[in-house]
């Protein structure tokens, strides 16, 4: 089962950076679970076979002050997928130390190596005021994106769920 671990403090971000990636995996069949993350069980990580930390809105930033919810990141050894405010975490869990960076808008990118079964130029939609990590990160069972891949790139989110 597919985790997707909502970062969101209000309901109306649920709706435009969780909900695209629940259709995603919807349309494809996907079966997965979602949960806020100051809802989230150990046992609910202990059932996931990967996981998505979604992201969120520019101004939304409570999950930062809560960074020990995401304690199990480290000890965690199935696929996770960090977006936007998900790369931060995942960033911070790693040791990387957080920095701004406001970013809005679509850009171009060129992806010299193969992510998630995409390279090559995309058009990427940015919508952050901070970074931990670079914009594509890969590392072990790690992946994260600074862009938001539920926007434009949605294949990313899919071959995730194939890993």
């Amino acid at each position: 089962m597919l985790l997707i671990i909502n970062i969101c403090k209000e309901r109306l971000h649920y709706h435009e950076f969780v909900r695209p990636i629940e259709d995603i995996l919807r349309n494809k069949g996907i079966k997965f679970l979602t949960k806020n993350y100051l809802e989230l069980k150990n046992s609910d990580i202990g059932k996931a076979d990967k996981i998505i930390i979604t992201g969120t809105s520019l101004k939304d930033n409570d999950f930062m002050m809560h960074l020990d919810k995401f304690s199990w990141l480290k000890d965690f050894k199935k696929p996770i997928l960090g977006i936007c405010g998900g790369s931060h975490i995942i960033g911070v869990a790693l040791g990387y130390r957080l920095k701004k960076k406001k970013e809005i808008g679509f850009r171009g990118i060129n992806l010299k190596k193969e992510f998630l079964g995409v390279s090559g130029k995309l058009e990427v939609y940015h919508l952050h005021q901070f970074y931990a990590l670079p914009g594509v990160f890969h590392k072990d069972n790690f992946y994260a994106t600074l862009f938001h891949p539920e926007v434009r790139n949605k294949e990313i989110i899919e071959n995730f769920a194939k890993v």
